[in-house]
């Protein structure tokens, strides 16, 4: 059954798998009233993860979309434990037996080995709390569960959706955010389909949430402070989450191997076949105790190195559909938070400009310009140190190999400050001005 939206109304799909972009920037319609429904795959928002987080920059895009969002974040995340220990982001240590507590480098009391950036603050939180906070703001009439979308057409008058149970709807704009598996992104990037899937790294994790006293049986006070341990070919990320009552950890490893699917990106496997992929006795055997909680499910990892736009006519890609980044830099829901701001601030601009009249193709397309010139640098970027960062935690890196001060300098001395520090309000900025010349009728560039 098909719902047209009148032609002289405004209205934007957004097609999401309880992405927090996606309802990201349906919060930041709702704030600006700008129409939308959110079409949500599952029959209900997926708790599915564990811990997750936003950097400074992801916080100030939150600010701007819902002002009453920090407290309530502020209710349910954690940092460090430990005095002097709030701004660190991580400290690095070995996932060889000792730790490598008898390195020069080791951080156990002096935090040599951490890393961080200027007026950072550690906060982790359950992604289902996340979910619940930004859920909360959104009004329940604007969402629609259980729509898988199937097929997208494009003509003069908007974009037609077409969904799994057969109904079909029309918006002026569609934004997706399905995650990396994406009919937008395979529709946006029809004319480069070798960058349409996503690349696996070669690398995949095991992970789980636990109740910080198992944790700190096994680890002890390395609980209280978040760790990446590196090793050949294996690794492990922790920190504490739901306000310090849990620990979530991923055990990592890189073999090299194609992933053996293209539909799923987890495998199921038996417990011993998980425990055998850290049998090495070279490896502490604490980590051995720590995998033995998780459930035997490979996951893996993928991302999108390539991508040569972010939108074609009037769809657009935003979250892990434009720009899934592997897990090591912890900054692909602030880069989703990004991405909502700043196009939500042109499309508040593009019903401005519009007049109250039906707004054009002409213009749709320039705000999208203005989005993709501004927003497809700073992500691809992030999502490259982050596979870098992969490489170092694998000692796979050509430059700093199995050398922790090597790899050390590569996480300190700023790495992070282009990432943290920056000005989103210039960013929207330089997206109006792209989106003004974009729109500049032909032989009047010169007209004061």
């Amino acid at each position: 059954m098909s719902q047209p939206v009148p032609p002289n109304d405004f209205h934007v799909a957004i097609v999401v798998r309880a992405g927090i972009a996606g309802l990201a920037l349906a919060l930041a319609l709702h704030n600006k009233s700008i129409p939308f429904t959110l079409y949500e795959s599952a029959a209900e928002f997926s708790v599915v993860g564990a811990g997750i987080g936003f950097g400074p920059n992801g916080l100030r895009a939150m600010d701007g979309i819902e002002k009453r969002f920090r407290a309530r974040y502020d209710e349910v995340c954690v940092g460090n434990r430990g005095k002097g220990k709030e701004g660190v982001f991580f400290e690095g240590m070995l996932l060889e037996q000792g730790l490598g507590s008898h390195e020069e480098w080791y951080g156990g009391g002096n935090g040599r080995s951490g890393w961080g950036g200027k007026g950072y603050t550690r906060k982790s939180a359950h992604r289902k709390d996340l979910l619940d906070i930004m859920t909360s703001y959104i009004p329940a009439e604007r969402v629609v569960f259980s729509k898988v979308l199937t097929d997208i057409v494009q003509d003069l008058e908007g974009v037609t959706l077409t969904f799994a149970d057969g109904e079909q709807v029309k918006a002026s704009i569609l934004a997706g955010v399905e995650g990396i598996q994406s009919v937008t992104r395979k529709h946006v990037l029809e004319r480069s389909p070798q960058e349409i899937a996503p690349v696996y790294a070669g690398s995949y994790c095991y992970r789980a949430v636990i109740p910080i006293e198992e944790a700190q049986e096994i680890l002890g006070e390395l609980t209280d402070v978040a760790k990446f341990y590196f090793g050949q070919d294996r690794g492990c990320v922790t920190y504490r989450i739901s306000g310090g009552r849990e620990f979530n950890f991923l055990l990592c490893v890189a073999d090299g191997k194609p992933w053996p699917s293209s539909d799923t990106v987890t495998e199921r496997l038996s417990h011993e076949e998980m425990m055998a992929d850290f049998a090495d006795p070279n490896i502490d055997d604490r980590f051995r105790r720590l995998l033995s909680k998780a459930n035997p499910v490979k996951w893996g990892l993928f991302h999108h190195k390539h991508t040569s736009t972010y939108y074609r006519g009037r769809v657009v890609l935003l979250g892990d559909s434009a720009h899934a980044s592997l897990p090591f830099q912890a900054a692909g829901a602030g880069q989703g938070v990004e991405d909502a701001y700043v196009l939500a601030n042109l499309l508040e601009k593009l019903l401005s400009s519009a007049a109250g009249e039906p707004a054009s193709n002409m213009l749709i397309e320039a705000a999208l310009k203005g989005y993709d010139a501004v927003r497809r640098p700073r992500a691809q970027k992030q999502l490259e140190q982050s596979a870098e960062v992969a490489d170092m935690l694998f000692f796979q890196h050509l430059e700093t190999g199995s050398d922790m001060t090597k790899v050390l300098a590569k996480m300190q001395h700023g790495r992070f400050d282009w990432l943290w520090g920056h000005d989103l309000e210039d960013d929207v900025q330089a997206a109006y001005r792209i989106m003004d010349e974009a729109v500049v009728p032909p032989g009047k560039e010169d007209a004061t």
